[in-house]
């Protein structure tokens, strides 16, 4: 029998964490241009320039050290990891609100990128908690929190920073981390360390080639990818085609903002459901589904007429990508050995990651040219998601339990 410790409370607790995680990510981060004006940086090149170091210099280094972080969770414990990287946010949002010169701000950042992770060991900590029939759902209500705080972070962000000044809401954000550490530490039960090291024996030490190895792994790197890729594509042009329906200058970043809320709130329902989805269909099918209907969605974004039917569209998509997203990470769940799910979920990351950095760079650049072309080339990677999926993964239910599982 696998093993299922308290699997609502831990999954609460991974989730909660995420969570508040996420939203304290969020409360202070969109403003950072802002603080750099209040450091003295006038200019605004440079103000632009030290944003774009400071906000891509942490997910590169994550994207790097996932699996490492990965692979001490499953030696010694993914508690006292996730604890480890929530107490780092502590500790450097705290130092943000004090420093004084731009580079102080892309030094903590870069300290921070040796550190974090939470995100993909909190999934890690809701596969390992749940049952083989509930891992999806389990893995379905982290991304959906993780969906909501980065939604919510930012209007709460403006508030607390109007309210208290943007200082100061780097020490809102580090109380934040400080609960989600708080979280962990009480409500979550880990696996008992025999256990634990009797799951790593038999899973012996896991290299990076041995997870590329798994079935379907590099398939579903590329998945995850894709998926990120198309997810962060409408960043730096969603207001442009917003403006470009005709919609007045004046009313154009509410509506773009209510566009990116849509798209994140349909994703978080798309995680939330999966499972369900996952307990009528074989993995193979819904991933597959949730890409196609994504490629669908997508083209019907880019030939949208109205503001009404990009939102609709829009919505969809967040739909299908959170879907895919999950029954992904459920299929992963499903084909890593249990005492080596730390650095299969750390690679995911860092292939996930590599598309957070990637796609706002090469959509960027395609819309400079055309801003309709960047959803329609959205709609291609996820045909071309659909196909693979289709033809490369085989036929019916996910692999069967590893021996590890079957062991417990």
């Amino acid at each position: 029998m696998s093993y299922v410790p308290s699997e609502r409370r831990n999954r609460f607790a991974a989730a909660a964490a995420s969570f508040v995680g996420f939203t304290g990510f969020t409360l202070v981060m969109p403003f950072l241009p802002l603080y750099f004006q209040q450091l003295g940086v006038t200019d605004l090149g440079e103000v632009a320039m030290w944003s774009g170091l400071s906000l891509g210099v942490t997910p590169a280094l994550t994207a790097v050290l996932s699996p490492l972080w990965g692979r001490l969770g499953d030696r010694f414990g993914l508690k006292i990891m996730v604890e480890r990287s929530l107490l780092s946010f502590v500790f450097v949002m705290s130092a943000t609100a004090f420093v004084t010169r731009a580079w102080h701000v892309f030094a903590l950042r870069a300290v921070l990128g040796l550190f974090a992770g939470f995100g993909a060991l909190t999934v890690t900590m809701a596969a390992e908690s749940s049952s083989r029939d509930r891992m999806a759902a389990s893995i379905g209500a982290v991304q959906t929190a993780q969906r909501l705080g980065p939604a919510l972070g930012p209007v709460i962000g403006g508030i607390v920073a109007q309210v208290v000044g943007l200082r100061q809401a780097f020490l809102v954000a580090a109380a934040l981390y400080g609960a989600g550490f708080l979280i962990v530490l009480v409500l979550y039960r880990e696996m008992p360390e025999a256990q634990r090291r009797a799951r790593a024996k038999v899973a012996g030490f896991v290299r990076f080639r041995d997870v590329m190895a798994l079935p379907f792994f590099v398939l579903l790197m590329g998945v995850v990818f894709g998926l990120q890729f198309v997810d962060r594509s409408f960043g730096p042009i969603l207001p442009l085609f917003v403006a470009g329906l005709g919609v007045p200058l004046g009313r154009v970043p509410v509506l773009s903002g209510i566009a990116f809320s849509l798209s994140a709130a349909a994703a978080g329902l798309g995680h939330h459901v999966t499972g369900r989805l996952l307990a009528r269909w074989p993995h193979r099918t819904v991933v597959t589904g949730g890409c196609a209907l994504g490629a669908a969605a997508a083209l019907g974004v880019a030939a949208a007429p109205s503001v009404a039917a990009l939102m609709g569209l829009i919505s969809l998509l967040g739909i299908s990508l959170g879907v895919a997203a999950t029954a992904s990470y459920a299929l992963a769940g499903q084909v890593i050995p249990a005492g080596a799910r730390g650095v299969g979920f750390g690679v995911l990351t860092m292939a996930s990651l590599a598309g957070l950095a990637l796609s706002p760079i090469v959509c960027g650049a395609l819309g400079a040219a055309s801003i309709r072309a960047v959803f329609a080339v959205d709609a291609a990677g996820m045909a071309a998601l659909t196909w693979f999926v289709a033809h490369l993964i085989t036929r019916g239910e996910a692999p069967s339990p590893d021996a590890t599982d079957a062991a417990d």
